[in-house]
């Protein structure tokens, strides 16, 4: 009898002691996986939450077990391995659904939580059907968990939901019930960071429509809130003076202390009123300032749309006479070129806002393609490196490819003889990379570094070039988030800095 209680008591000392190990393991895997996401390493913060996971559900702690493996699923979808996301996301929910019943207690929350990063998937994979199937579910499991944190952020799930798809009345209708629970509390913050919210999902979600729907319903809050604040303020400050009068009623004493009290907040009032006043002035100039900015703004893209129209027709309309001259003379060789340029220079300027496709590709035999296309270019005796790294970068391949080569090509008619031309790929920081073209031509003078990238800003012989080259590479970078700059350091030559974040 003694021999068996002793082994239940080294066994369930046994089985507190690996809980308890496994708690301290999950804490520590989990503190490890946020440091290494703060620091965007990515893949090692994924491997942690993925181990803090399994820990936490070792020891039934669904809690921190959702939240990590749910963390986890959302790096995976960050680097679109769906399947693998939606795997995990299946998993956590399989193991949630079987603490529920071993537990006989129902765990809404946590359920909702694994809905919404499931959710967030559909939406971006552009499947409506199957989002709004979840988007039901998330309401019920809103409602059922009774945290009004959650039943927001559901209100916040159905806009980007509609507005994602198309549907802005909906998606409107939605954010004004959040934002009228904001307003009947007098929560004027709350109204803004609703807003704010919904402007940083629509940044992260590449959502174009929702984010200047959002922003222009900002302004006009920003516009009303002010009138709002100082009215609840005048009204608070009436309140009170009202209860001061009834406690001067109520009490018993000398008239010239009554008197003091009603001046006093006389002069309190006036000085108020006076406030409000120097307020309402200050707020409608700060409206009327802004209102003449933002019509500022809507001339300006007017006349640069003209503008950009105005080339496209004045190229259309000079191809047909052009066509009638003599195609092989260098002059119309010229025009012609310089026609396709101005066109390719609109086209780009009107698409800015449209980013190039990417794909996967190997940098170092990208660069080594692009450089191969000028050999045959450069002069006798020149000398050509290629120094990248062999690896596999998401990039807009033909862009970029056209950029270098255009880049290239240029430092091939200023390398003299006996020269040398290189390009070099650098990674920078986790998601930017460099590009870097360097010659030993004649370089470019300090006092035209500034104006290369920007088109006509002086008249040229067409003969010779137009210079259209450097400022359209600028503007399909730019559609890459990517920028090229001239290093001024650099006095051998010629050396062009190009950036990507990818």
């Amino acid at each position: 009898m003694n021999r068996l209680l002793t082994f239940l008591l080294v066994a369930a000392v046994s089985v507190v002691s690996n809980i308890a190990v496994a708690q301290s393991r999950g804490a520590d895997y989990k503190k490890q996986a946020q440091s290494f996401f703060a620091d965007k390493e990515y893949t090692k913060a994924r491997y942690y939450f993925l181990q803090a996971y399994n820990s936490f559900y070792a020891k039934k702690d669904m809690p921190d077990a959702v939240e990590c493996g749910v963390k986890a699923s959302a790096l995976y979808h960050r680097e679109n391995y769906y399947k693998e996301a939606f795997d995990l996301l299946r998993k956590v929910e399989t193991s949630l659904s079987e603490e529920e019943i071993a537990s006989g207690k129902q765990l809404p929350a946590l359920h909702y939580t694994i809905g919404r990063e499931r959710l967030q998937m559909y939406m971006k994979l552009k499947n409506a059907a199957r989002s709004k199937e979840l988007l039901s579910g998330l309401e019920q499991l809103a409602k059922a968990s009774g945290n009004d944190s959650i039943a927001n952020d559901a209100l916040y799930a159905q806009a980007i939901y509609y507005y994602t798809f198309g549907m802005p009345q909906q998606g409107d209708a939605a954010i004004n019930r959040l934002i009228g629970q904001y307003k009947s509390a007098k929560d004027y913050d709350g109204v803004s960071d609703c807003y704010r919210t919904l402007i940083d999902m629509a940044v992260k979600g590449n959502n174009a429509r929702l984010a200047s729907r959002a922003y222009d319903k900002l302004l006009v809050w920003n516009d009303s809130v002010r009138m709002l604040v100082a009215a609840d303020e005048l009204a608070a400050l009436q309140k009170k003076y009202d209860d001061s009068l009834a406690v001067i009623d109520d009490k018993d004493g000398t008239i010239s202390a009554k008197q003091y009290i009603i001046i006093s907040l006389c002069v309190l009032a006036a000085i108020l009123a006076g406030v409000l006043v120097l307020g309402g002035i200050v707020l409608m100039r700060y409206i009327m300032l802004t209102r003449r900015q933002k019509h500022t703004i809507e001339i300006a893209n007017e006349h640069n749309r003209l503008k950009n129209e105005f080339i496209a027709n004045i190229s259309a309309q000079l191809r047909p006479t052009i066509g009638l001259l003599d195609q092989s003379q260098k002059p119309v060789v010229a025009i012609n070129a310089f026609l396709d340029d101005i066109s390719e220079l609109s086209e780009l300027e009107n698409t800015l806002d449209r980013a190039y496709d990417v794909e996967d590709c190997n940098t170092q035999a990208l660069c080594q393609n692009i450089m191969d296309g000028i050999r045959s270019k450069v002069k006798e005796g020149v000398t050509l490196a290629v120094d990248a790294p062999k690896v596999s970068v998401a990039l807009a391949v033909e862009p970029l490819s056209q950029v270098l080569a255009h880049l290239l090509q240029n430092a091939a008619i200023y390398t003299p003889e006996g020269g040398r031309i290189s390009l070099e790929m650098k990674k920078r920081g986790a998601r930017l990379y460099q590009f870097i073209v360097t010659d030993s031509g004649s370089g470019i003078a300090e006092e035209n570094a500034e104006s290369i990238f920007k088109p006509f800003t002086e008249i040229r012989d067409l003969t010779e070039g137009d210079a259209l080259g450097l400022p359209i590479c600028s503007l399909k970078l730019a559609k890459m988030n990517g920028t090229i700059t001239l290093d001024g350091s650099y006095k051998r030559g010629a050396r062009f800095v190009v950036e990507i974040r990818v």
